[in-house]
Formats: structure tokens, sequence, C-alpha cells
């Protein structure tokens, strides 16, 4: 497998680059004190393709592959971790979910709207009492002639208030029944839907993250996505190749905490000369490096299989695993090479810090992911 990044991934890694410096970076602490959700920054970012990664471009979105999406959020997230959290979870669950399962009059009447950024996407599977223990949900759905009447909340879904469609995980059938659960695609204005409490977060602060409330929601049989009772293979489906785009934001924020932490080591002196000439900072650096570049092996082995449409269960665990706790590791490494400054919000280590730990949380804890390996090892 040759990972070597080909001219493209340059040339669309530069894109973001280009665009995350002119457009967030200027923007970063204020969104994230203020807990701001940005709206208008994803518009520009449809725009350029940014919103409909994975789409085919007979669908309006970009048509490229998961190197290409590895390389978007890793250079967003590496200026701010909110914005690249907000752009994954729209990539690849709710667009996803729809690409992937979605009948060709749903393709066409959403894919667009949500790769141009005109549309915002949410994807909720996740409740106040079901985190992990997915089968035993109870948001549910009871049939009513050609409609599904819809009643429960769903939590901690990313762009609950404000995006304009959701695909909702819901169930259907017996609780524990794996084929009892259904995905709709249910859209804003929905009588019945609504978004509810915002969550105040330890970081992430810019992405959105808040309740989905449904009461008597009548939901037209039209906006089921595949079939009744496919709703929790599919969301396992989608959740493989989420790990990817967790590991990528992963990979992002250790990477510019990383680099931040090198720019500091060299210029910062101490007893007469640069930090980064005692080799209490100099290890560091070696082990946040090394970490960094295994991370992104895993990533590009689980985005090969993924392209290739092979089974990357496993690998896909493991890169999100490893890169997850890898961000952690780097991020905390960097407040303490930053000293007092990296307690501070002058300086951006500490941003990278609170931020990282989501990704050890969201989309299957790290205590979920050794689950999802040690089974596929023992199978």
């Amino acid at each position: 497998m040759n990972f070597e990044r080909s001219e493209n991934q340059k040339m669309i890694a530069q894109m973001v680059r280009d665009f995350a410096e002119k457009e967030i970076r200027p923007n970063v602490m204020k969104w994230d004190e203020s807990q701001e959700f940005p709206r208008e920054l994803f518009h520009k970012m449809g725009a350029l393709g940014i919103m409909g990664v994975l789409v085919p471009e007979q669908y309006g979105g970009a048509g490229l592959s998961y190197f290409e999406y590895i390389s978007v959020i890793e250079e967003i997230a590496k200026v701010c971790g909110s914005i690249g959290l907000s752009t994954a979870a729209h990539n690849s669950l709710c667009t996803n979910h729809i690409l992937e399962f979605g009948n060709e009059e749903q393709k066409q009447k959403y894919l667009p709207k949500l790769a141009s950024g005109e549309w915002i996407g949410a994807w909720g599977l996740t409740e106040a009492n079901t985190g992990s223990d997915a089968m035993r949900m109870k948001c549910t759905a009871v049939q009513d002639g050609d409609y599904w009447v819809i009643n429960g909340t769903k939590n901690w879904i990313t762009h609950g208030i404000s995006g304009e469609i959701a695909v909702v995980l819901v169930r259907t059938g017996e609780l524990l029944d794996s084929k009892g659960i259904t995905a709709f695609a249910i859209e804003r204005g929905t009588p019945g839907f609504s978004g509810g409490k915002k969550e105040n977060k330890l970081g992430m602060r810019a992405s959105e993250t808040a309740e989905l409330i449904f009461e008597n929601c009548r939901v037209h049989k039209s906006q089921v996505l595949g079939k009744v009772g496919e709703g929790f293979q599919q969301a396992m489906k989608i959740l493989d190749g989420g790990r990817i785009s967790i590991g990528a934001l992963s990979m992002g924020i250790a990477k510019g905490a990383f680099e931040a932490s090198v720019k500091y080591a060299k210029e910062r002196e101490q007893f007469g000369q640069p930090i980064a000439n005692f080799q209490a900072i100099a290890f560091k650096l070696a082990d946040m490096q090394t970490e960094i570049e295994a991370s992104e092996m895993l990533l590009y082995q689980s985005a090969h299989l993924k392209n290739n449409k092979m089974k990357m269960t496993k690998e896909s665990a493991m890169a999100k695993y490893y890169a997850s706790e890898v961000a952690v590791r780097v991020s905390t490494d960097a407040v303490q090479i930053f000293g007092g400054y990296g307690y501070t919000k002058d300086f951006p280590v500490e941003k990278f810090y609170r931020d990282s730990k989501l990704c050890t949380i969201g989309e299957g804890t790290s205590e979920i992911q050794k689950l999802v390996i040690s089974r596929e090892i023992l199978k």
C-alpha cells in the first residue's frame, strides 16, 4: 500500500489550509468563548466542495476519496477542532448515510443541498441513557397508515438545533432486536420535531451539540432510509467510516499541537538557550512525532480499505482508538512544553488540549473501540 500523497491530495490540502488560515484562525477564540456556531462559514466551505467531499459529482459533490477526505479534516482541525468536528459529522454521518442507504429520489432531493453547504446535516443515534448501548434506545416510531409517529429524544447530536435535516435512528420493533431499528431522514420544520438543550462543553465549543426532541412527530414512509428494520446495521456501517473521520480529526489536533510546540521550543529560551536543546523537551517532541506518524499509517490503511470497499471494521477502530488517544497525549505534552503560557488562552495549545478529549469519546469511546477490535481478533 502506497500512502504517498498524490498531487491532487497536496493541492486540496493546500486549498483547505489557505482557507483555514484566512477564514477560521482569526475567529477561533471568539467562537470558542462565545460558543458560537458559525453557520455562514459552512456556506463558504460548501462553495469549495468541503461539505460534500465524498458525494459524487452527479449529486453536486466533490466526488473525492477517503484519502482526500482525511486531508480536508486534518487541515481544518490543525486550526480548530470545533470546525473540524462539525465538518466531519456533516460529511461522514448525515450526508454519507443518505448517500449509502438513500434511494435515488432521496439522494437527488438532499445531497445537492448538503454538498453545497446550503443545508447542514445532523445524525441522531445517542440517547441520554443509551450511549454505547444503542440497542436499548427509547425513541420509538409507531406506524399509522402511510406515516410513522415518532416520540422520544436524542442527545449529544452535532447540529441538533441548526441542522436542516437529521438522519435519526428510531426503534420500530422490540427492545434489543437488532432488526427493530429504522433510519429516517427528517427535515427541520416537520411538526413535532424540534431542537432542545444545547450542551455547555469543555471543548469543541463552536461545534453545536444539542438534543433532538420528537413529540408525536409524523413522518411519511417515504422518509425511511433503506428498509424498515435495517437501521442498526446501517448505523454500524456508517460508524466504520465515521471512525476514519474522528481519526483524521484527532490527527489534525495532534499535528496542530505538535507544530505549535516545535515552534515554541525553538523560540523560548531558558538558561541561555532554546528549550529545544534540552533533552527533556527534545524527547517529548520525538515521542509526539512518532505517535502522530503511527496514527497516520493506521488511518491511511483504513482509508485504503474503505476506498476499495473492503472490510475495515477492525482497522478503522484501531485507527480511531489510537489516533484519539495520541491527540490527548500530544496536546497534554504541548501544554507542558509551553509551561505556564500553555495554560493561558493567549496561546493555542490549551484549546487543542480541551478539544482533544472529545475524540476519545465521540463515535464510540476508546473502550468500545477496544471491544470492537478484540471481537474482530477473536472471531
